[in-house]
């Protein structure tokens, strides 16, 4: 799963995330109390689809250079 669920910190209501843990580019999306991190694909798109006000997949369509 390319999902990773983070861990929010309930005390301070805040969400804590390493940014110098990996060289790669990620988005992180929060939706009704919970936060997950994806790693974004090197060439391709990353859709984050919605119903009714709350995040409900993301989709992802990868290419490569030839």
């Amino acid at each position: 799963m390319r999902l990773k669920e983070l861990k929010l910190h309930v005390s301070t209501e805040g969400l804590k995330v390493d940014i110098m843990e990996g060289e790669e580019n990620f988005a992180i999306i929060v939706s009704h109390g919970v936060a997950k991190m994806v790693k974004l694909p090197l060439h391709g798109e990353t859709k984050i689809i919605t119903h009714q006000g709350k995040v409900k997949r993301v989709k992802f369509d990868e290419g490569e250079n030839f």
